[in-house]
């Protein structure tokens, strides 16, 4: 099948918005993936293949779930050890689901450059509200806010100008 010039002019819109949304299932998915990596010690390859055979991954960035389960784990004491410092708790008191959100934003900051670092904050901050507790995702967006300029200074720094 060709595509006429104006055809594919039309299509990259829809093609943007069904990306982001993809995206942004597959870090919701990715979240509850790494919580129960956490709280139940499975293997990551036993928890993808059950998100994948538990969720409908039609409208999911199948790879982007990949990339960032497997990305997290393998990154998780750098990730840890990045953000720790900015908690006013201990790590190990943190709520396993706003630690699960740490991480894969914190992963995201330093992982993800072509992701902007706003979008990672709102996302993280979207993921605390729907999960989290109460007012989890004040204390996210807190976090999230401090470890961004540490983790992409000029990008911060280039929008206060």
């Amino acid at each position: 099948m060709s595509l006429n010039h104006d055809d594919s002019q039309d299509a990259p819109q829809p093609k943007a918005k069904g990306k982001i949304a993809q995206r942004r299932v597959a870090r919701s998915l990715a979240m509850q993936a790494l919580y129960q990596w956490h709280m139940a010690g499975q293997s990551l390859n036993e928890i993808e293949a059950q998100f994948r055979v538990d969720n409908d991954f039609s409208g999911v960035d199948g790879a982007y779930f990949h990339e960032i389960l497997h990305g997290v784990a393998h990154q998780k004491t750098e990730l840890d050890e990045a953000f720790s410092p900015l908690l006013s708790i201990p790590l190990d008191e943190l709520d396993p689901v706003e630690l699960a959100i740490l991480r894969l934003s914190a992963w995201e900051l330093k992982s993800r450059v072509d992701v902007p670092y706003k979008v990672v904050i709102n996302e993280g901050i979207e993921l605390a509200k729907t999960f989290g507790a109460t007012d989890g995702h004040k204390f996210v967006n807190g976090v999230l806010d401090k470890l961004a300029p540490a983790l992409r200074g000029p990008e911060v720094n280039a929008g206060k100008r």
